[in-house]
C-alpha cells in the first residue's frame, strides 16, 4: 500500500498529458506576461497596510530590513520554483512538482492545500476590494445599502454584492482566455505600479531625517504568555517574540510575509507559456525582485515622512500624507489599492483553477473538470464552478480569522517544493534543466528552514484549522482519489498485461 501512496508520475508522462487535444491548454504567455502576473498578484493590500503595522509594533524604521528578510526567504523558495517550473512545465505548480518527486499522496496533500489557499485568498481580497470601492463611493456621495455592500451591520441576510460580482466578472474573463487576462492585468498593474512610484517619489521630498532616529528602536521583550500570536515559539524556545530590536525585525518579517504571497502562482501558468524553460524563471524571479525593491522603498519613505510611533495601522501611507499636509494623496492611494486588488483576485483565481484542472486530469478529482473549452482552450468547467463557490464565499462568510490560512498554505507549499528539488536531483539527474537552483542542497534546505521559521510564528488557531482541512483531504483521497488515479490504473493495466505475457507489456 505504501508503494502506491508514494508512486511518482514521470515528468515525461506529465508533459505528454498536456498534448492530449481535449486536455491541452493554449500557449500564449511570454516572460513579460508572467512578470506582470507576478507583480499583479504580489502588490496588494500588504504594501498599503502592513508597513504601518510592523513599523509601529515591531521594527520601527527598520521595517525596510524586515521586507528584505522576508524577500530573501521568498527568493530561496523562488529559486526552487524556477527550477521545477522550467523542468516540469505543466499546470498545477507545487502539486505537479510533488507528483514528480515525492509521490501521489504528498502531491494530493499539497494540491488540496493549494485549493484552500487560493480560494480563501481570492475571497479575502475580493472583500478587501469591496471595502475600498465602498470608501471611494462614500467620498463621491454614493452610499451602498448596508445589506448589499458589507456584512458589517448588514444583519442575517447581508450579502457583499460587490465582492461577489468582482469574482464572477473575473471568472468570465478567465474563461474567455489567458491572453485577454494578461492584457487586462498589464493595464491594471501599470496603474498600480504608477501609484506606488508616485508615493515613493512624492514622499521622498517629505522625509525628515529625525524620523529615522533610532533606526532600530530599543528592544522591548513581550512578556511570556502575554500574547498568543506566536505560541509555538513560546512553547518550543521558552520566549516570546520581541517588539523592536534585532529580533523585532525577524518578528516583523513573519508579518510582512503576507505582502509577498503570490509569486508562486506564476508557476501555475507554466503550461500556458510559449517558452516555459526560459520564461518561467524570468517571470518568477523578476516579479519578486521588482516587488521587493518597491516594498523596501515604500517602507523607507513612509517611516521617513512620519515617526514610526505615530503611523496609522489601517492606512499608513494615506495618513502619512495627511499628516504632512497633503490629503489629496490619500484618495489617490485608495484608488490605486482598489484597482490593484482586481489583479490580485484574478490571478489567485487563475492559480486555483489550474491546480484543480491538473488534479482532475490526473484522475484525483472527477475527470469531467479536465476538458478544456473547444474555442478558448481554457479549463472553463473548474473555472466556473470555483468562481461561483468563491463568489458565494466572499458574499456571505466572515473571512478575517481564516485569512492566516492563506499564509500557512503558501509556506507549506514552499517546504514541499524545496524538498522536491533535492529528491528529483537525485532520482532524475538525467532530466534537462533549463534553470538549475544554485548550491543544491544548501539553498533548498535554507528555504525549508526559513519557511518553517515563519510558520511557527503563526497563531495556534491557524494550525488547528489547517490540520482540520488536511484531515478532510485525506478522507477525500482515500474515498475517491486513490481509486480513480490515472497513474494507478495505468500501473494496474501494465501489471495485468505483464501477467498475460502480452507484447509490449514491459513499456
Amino acid at each position: 500500500m505504501s508503494s502506491t501512496l508514494f508512486r511518482t508520475k514521470k515528468v515525461e508522462q506529465s508533459i505528454l498529458d498536456t498534448e492530449e487535444p481535449e486536455h491541452a491548454l493554449k500557449k500564449s504567455l511570454s516572460a513579460l506576461d508572467l512578470t506582470v502576473f507576478g507583480v499583479g498578484v504580489i502588490i496588494g493590500t500588504g504594501i498599503f497596510v502592513l508597513t504601518g503595522t510592523v513599523a509601529k509594533n515591531n521594527a520601527g524604521p527598520a521595517t525596510a530590513l524586515a521586507f528584505v528578510v522576508a524577500g530573501v526567504a521568498c527568493a530561496l523558495a523562488a529559486l526552487c520554483y524556477a527550477e521545477f517550473a522550467s523542468t516540469v512545465p505543466v499546470a498545477g505548480s507545487a502539486y505537479t512538482f510533488s507528483y514528480a518527486s515525492l509521490g501521489e499522496l504528498p502531491a494530493w496533500i499539497i494540491g488540496w492545500d493549494l485549493v484552500l489557499e487560493f480560494a480563501l485568498g481570492t475571497a479575502v481580497v475580493a472583500v478587501g476590494w469591496s471595502g475600498y470601492i465602498q470608501s471611494l463611493m462614500d467620498n463621491a456621495g454614493w452610499v451602498m445599502p448596508a445589506a448589499l455592500g458589507s456584512r458589517e451591520g448588514a444583519g442575517t441576510f447581508g450579502f457583499d454584492i460587490l465582492a461577489a460580482a468582482l469574482v464572477l466578472v473575473l471568472t468570465g474573463i478567465l474563461v474567455v482566455g489567458m491572453k485577454l487576462s494578461a492584457r487586462i492585468t498589464s493595464v491594471v498593474v501599470a496603474i498600480k505600479v504608477t501609484v506606488v512610484l508616485v508615493v515613493i517619489i512624492a514622499g521622498a521630498f517629505l522625509i525628515k531625517a529625525d524620523n529615522y532616529d533610532p533606526f532600530i528602536p530599543k528592544a522591548q521583550p513581550v512578556e511570556a504568555g502575554a500574547s498568543l500570536d506566536s505560541p509555538l515559539i513560546q512553547l518550543m524556545f521558552g520566549w516570546a517574540p520581541s517588539n523592536f530590536g534585532v529580533m523585532g525585525i525577524f518578528t516583523a518579517a513573519s508579518v510582512v510575509f503576507f505582502a509577498f504571497i503570490g509569486f508562486d502562482v506564476v508557476a501555475t501558468a507554466a503550461e500556458e507559456t510559449k517558452n516555459p524553460q526560459r520564461d518561467m524563471p524570468r517571470g518568477i524571479l523578476g516579479s519578486l525582485v521588482i516587488c521587493t525593491t518597491l516594498y523596501v522603498l515604500v517602507s523607507i519613505v513612509v517611516t521617513g515622512m512620519q515617526h514610526y510611533s505615530q503611523l496609522s495601522v489601517d492606512a499608513p501611507l494615506a495618513d502619512a500624507f495627511k499628516a504632512t499636509g497633503h490629503p489629496w494623496y490619500a484618495g489617490f492611494i485608495s484608488f490605486g489599492a482598489a484597482v490593484g486588488l482586481t489583479t490580485v483576485c484574478m490571478i489567485l483565481l487563475l492559480g486555483q483553477t489550474r491546480v484543480f484542472f491538473a488534479m482532475s486530469r490526473d484522475g484525483l478529482l472527477p475527470r469531467f473538470f479536465s476538458r478544456v473549452h473547444p474555442r478558448f482552450r481554457t479549463p472553463h468547467r473548474p473555472t466556473i464552478l470555483l468562481g461561483v463557490i468563491i463568489a458565494v464565499l466572499a458574499g456571505f462568510t466572515p473571512l478575517t480569522e481564516l485569512a492566516a490560512l492563506v499564509n500557512i498554505g503558501t509556506l507549506f507549499a514552499f517546504v514541499v517544493v524545496a524538498i522536491g528539488v533535492i529528491i528529483l536531483r537525485k532520482s532524475r539527474p538525467d532530466l534537462p534543466r533549463a534553470f538549475r537552483t544554485p548550491w543544491v542542497p544548501v539553498i533548498p534546505i535554507l528555504s525549508v528552514c526559513a519557511s518553517l521559521w515563519l510558520m511557527i510564528n503563526l497563531p495556534a488557531e491557524t494550525w488547528v484549522r489547517f490540520a482540520i482541512w488536511m484531515a478532510a483531504g485525506f478522507v477525500v483521497y482515500f474515498l475517491y482519489g486513490r481509486s480513480h488515479s490515472r497513474l494507478g490504473r495505468h500501473e494496474e493495466t501494465t501489471v495485468q498485461e505483464a501477467e498475460k505475457g502480452e507484447p509490449g507489456s514491459s513499456a
